[in-house]
């Protein structure tokens, strides 16, 4: 599905990693816990499964998931997680993300004609028995066009589509590039394409959409009130494995069998995901309290030598970083406006920032080195679009201060000074959730205080998960740079993320630079690898030296799993759409 999905608390890697999609071995490090992951397969031992039986999931946080259940309207990897027994993608791929017919849907690209064509098979229905139809493949572009129902996950990437500019601006009642050719109640879509790109043949491309919604069951249901409705947070219809049987709001889902799901009947009886404190997670793994359980990374120390679980490992297309503002969303023009009096807008004092992180010392302690400091926005799962000579801001308090003194940031008493000579207070906002939040937080604030940034934390404290979403996405006024982090879509493009008409380009950073690099790695120059590889790999340079957004680190992600479970992987052609695919976890026989 296109678009990354907004990370739980950073350096919380929990049953959360169940919504990212999967990747090679990336990163190093000589510390324990780092050769242990690298040891543990990718997926459970493949053994005859038994029918029935319920498997109960841990969702590592400290605060409640938000429960909107629809691909189009949710942007949190905590909900992604709690759907993904019922959601799945209507597409199915190879362990490269190349799209395939296997999955609930068809996809056939014409070049010449400017076309994709949809076709979901015959007998893909929803819970409620109900035939997935055209109408609901054309469906989801409504929701997430119209300014009504405020998803996040529109931009320009969409805008691609003939017709989609004009119904988001509400110029048209219909998005004329996309036709239903045997009617609404078809099984086929055909959608119309001012440009063809390169990502298409792949999936999280955001050129189209990869989840159904139910318009039959939807269709009464005002825009504006589409969000908040019972049917998407209490009473929701996939067409997956499982349907939603029990919901205890924020804490607790339960999922039972589909009966009408297209691949026949799924192996497990229940599916139970419930919340725990990540400061409980090690008891948990320890006690047997779940059958999945995600390790805090933290934590490994503790549960390294527990019996009866298999461990599975991945690094996950993901990462965590440091945004700074650099102006406002304008939700009049659908686009992100910079400001150039933002009290970060000078590049040198971003760099220092980076600089003065001591981010490999922060993992070693922390993480027995299962979290490993990235240095570009791509992570080297991506293969060749990886730049793997760009250094990163690696720790150097020296470099630090001379950008700074060069920049005019001089100290006055114990504190720099802005070039103008006016006082400097930056507020930096990050979440709770890890064990170790507030230890890695207080020692990055020592960090920036060595270099005479008075740097304070928005509120005085470590904010909760919604709360500090909340004042990221509404650009507030006591946020000058932030801590976050991103589960990636499996193909590369970044204007999703980063473009200037991107709602989660929440740096709001905009320039002609990067809007030209943005759409040249998904031109169609681009069909050819090698020059879209040396167009990413200029971009991640600019990226690097603009620092409005600086990557810091990525983590093994280890599952703990009921060693009597078969059918759990992390695999690409395993999953669909990042999710762990459920008809296939049972108990071994």
């Amino acid at each position: 599905m296109k678009l990354a999905k907004i990370l739980g608390s950073v350096g919380v890697v929990s049953a959360a990693a169940l919504a990212l999609a999967a990747c090679g071995q990336s990163g190093s490090s000589n510390n324990q816990g780092a050769k242990d992951a690298k040891k543990f397969p990718d997926s459970t031992p493949k053994k005859a499964t038994k029918q029935g039986g319920t498997v109960s999931v841990a969702l590592e946080t400290d605060t409640p998931f938000t429960g909107i259940f629809s691909d189009e309207l949710s942007t949190s990897a905590l909900d992604s997680s709690v759907a993904a027994p019922g959601e799945e993608s209507l597409f199915d791929t190879d362990d490269y993300y190349r799209i395939n017919n296997k999955g609930a849907a068809t996809m056939k690209l014409d070049r010449k004609a400017k076309t994709v064509t949809i076709t979901v098979k015959k007998g893909v229905k929803w819970s409620d028995g109900k035939q997935v139809n055209a109408k609901d493949l054309e469906y989801p572009y409504e929701i997430l066009a119209n300014k009504k129902t405020q998803a996040q996950r529109y931009d320009s990437t969409l805008e691609s589509i003939q017709g989609m500019k004009e119904y988001h601006e509400g110029k048209a009642k219909t998005i004329s590039g996309i036709e239903m050719p045997d009617g609404e109640n078809g099984r086929t879509i055909v959608i119309h394409y001012k440009q063809m790109r390169p990502g298409m043949y792949f999936s999280g491309n955001g050129y189209f959409w990869e989840s159904a919604a139910p318009y039959h069951y939807l269709k009464n249901i005002p825009f504006n009130k589409l969000q908040s409705c019972d049917q998407i947070r209490k009473k929701p219809l996939y067409f997956g494995p499982f349907k939603l049987d029990k919901l205890v709001r924020g804490q607790s889902v339960t999922w039972v069998p589909n009966k009408y799901y297209w691949r026949g009947k799924p192996k497990l009886n229940k599916v139970v995901i419930q919340v725990v404190n990540p400061n409980s997670a090690s008891q948990a793994i320890k006690s047997h309290k779940f059958d999945i359980t995600g390790v805090i990374n933290s934590q490994w120390d503790q549960v390294k030598n527990t019996k009866g679980v298999n461990w599975v490992a991945q690094v996950p297309l993901a990462y965590s970083y440091v945004g700074f503002k650099m102006g406002k969303w304008d939700a009049k023009t659908g686009k992100n406006v910079m400001d150039k009096n933002s009290k970060v807008a000078n590049k040198s004092l971003r760099q220092a920032i980076g600089y003065a992180m001591n981010i490999d010392a922060v993992n070693k302690r922390y993480t027995q080195g299962l979290s490993f400091r990235v240095n570009t926005l791509i992570p080297s799962g991506f293969g060749a679009y990886h730049d793997s000579s760009i250094k990163g801001y690696n720790y150097n308090l020296k470099k630090a201060n001379q950008l700074l003194d060069k920049a005019g940031y001089k100290k006055k008493g114990k504190w720099r000074v802005q070039p103008n000579g006016k006082p400097l207070v930056l507020h930096f906002a990050t979440m709770s959730g890890s064990p170790n939040a507030e230890a890695i937080t207080q020692n990055y604030l020592q960090q920036w205080h060595k270099i005479g940034l008075n740097v304070k934390l928005t509120g005085g404290r470590l904010m909760e998960f919604n709360s500090f979403y909340d004042k990221v996405q509404h650009d507030s006024k006591d946020i000058d740079f932030f801590q976050a982090g991103w589960s990636l879509a499996s193909e590369p493009s970044q204007g999703s993320m980063y473009g200037e008409t991107s709602p989660m380009n929440y740096e709001r950073f905009v320039t002609p630079e990067n809007n030209k690099l943005l759409a040249e790695m998904d031109s169609e120059k681009s069909f050819d690898t090698k020059y879209r590889v040396k167009v990413f790999h200029q971009w991640q340079k600019y990226m690097y030296d603009e620092a409005f957004v600086i990557p810091t680190s990525n983590s093994y992600s280890i599952n703990a799993v009921n060693n009597k479970i078969t059918g759990y992987s992390t695999k690409p052609s395993q999953n669909n759409n990042g999710h762990q695919l459920w008809y296939q976890v049972g108990y071994a026989k």
